[in-house]
């Protein structure tokens, strides 16, 4: 058995061959000399000698230059991000309404016929069955209500998710599109802690309170959806704000809820009502002039609610009225 020669190496010879191995991708082979990148020809060449080393090299950026951020903006072709507030998840192709040409010139009557026909088997095509066509309605029918009661996006964004859902497990027939529209973006409100009271999503919605809280019990229990009771609290800033009231008398508003909530008066009450009358009685407390009717206007409740709860609301903080 011959006697083999087993070369073993050290960590700085390892070190020294990788030092090596950059500096021979970085360095001219010829001369020695620094590389640089040729973007504009995709090469890479020695700064000395003029060799090129590479050649062809691929560019992965876009093939256009911008020189300013509204320059990039304008020429980027990235198309805005997909959205379950449109049937269709926003990917398909819309094409606009005004019959101009990219120079912003009129098109001829020939041109805006042929569009017009474009359009048409466009608006075809995106809704191809009766389910696009009932989730079109649908979703479009949530986003008017959103925005009359300017609810967020992302309030939106839930309440479209829900409806899709109902639609998938065939829980519409025999209820209407615009009810259970409605009932998703009320549990979708509520699921995200800026609730609306039934009145006021029944003020903006197409179906009345009955078939509203009806079909709400229908969805919620079909679908398991974890909805928290109402909380007092989620309805005081948007009273506030809509009274122009301070952040002390806020802030008072809240404690009052908060010792409501410890001696049990909460329970088996509306949370409106409950808010409403606390917005009041921390007015009161803070010599802000709110009067009932005021309240009532914002809050869509009685006045004789808010007489009736925000007397229990100073009591249980230990104030005696007259």
């Amino acid at each position: 058995m011959s006697d083999t020669n087993i070369r073993t190496y050290s960590e700085k010879e390892r070190e020294a061959e990788r030092v090596a191995e950059q500096e021979s991708t970085t360095t001219c082979p010829e001369c020695n000399a620094r590389l640089e990148t040729d973007t504009e020809h995709g090469e890479v060449v020695c700064s000395d000698c003029g060799l090129v080393i590479e050649e062809d090299n691929i560019d992965h950026g876009p093939e256009w230059r911008a020189f300013d951020s509204a320059e990039k903006d304008q020429k980027s072709r990235v198309g805005a991000p997909t959205t379950k507030m449109m049937h269709d998840n926003g990917l398909s192709t819309n094409i606009g309404w005004q019959d101009k040409d990219a120079y912003g010139k009129q098109l001829s009557s020939r041109q805006r016929a042929k569009m017009q026909r474009l359009r048409t088997w466009n608006e075809r095509f995106r809704t191809r069955d009766s389910k696009e066509r009932n989730l079109k309605q649908a979703l479009g029918e949530i986003d008017r209500m959103a925005s009359a009661l300017g609810l967020p996006e992302n309030v939106r964004e839930t309440a479209s998710v829900i409806y899709r859902r109902a639609l998938n497990e065939d829980l519409l027939p025999g209820r209407s599109i615009e009810g259970v529209a409605t009932a998703s973006l009320y549990a979708a409100a509520r699921q995200a802690g800026v609730p609306r009271s039934l009145d006021e999503i029944t003020m903006v919605s197409r179906v009345d309170k009955m078939e509203l809280t009806r079909t709400y019990r229908y969805i919620v229990r079909q679908l398991n959806l974890e909805i928290a009771p109402a909380d007092p609290e989620s309805y005081i800033p948007r009273f506030a704000s809509d009274l122009g009231l301070s952040d002390e008398a806020e802030r008072r508003a809240r404690k009052l809820i908060v010792a409501a909530r410890e001696d049990g008066l909460l329970s088996g009450k509306s949370p409106v009502g409950l808010a409403a009358a606390a917005v009041y009685a921390a007015a009161l407390l803070c010599n802000e002039k709110v009067t009932q009717s005021e309240v009532s206007d914002v809050a869509n409740i009685s006045e004789v609610t808010i007489r009736n709860r925000y007397k229990e609301l100073l009591e249980a903080e230990g104030i005696v009225t007259a």
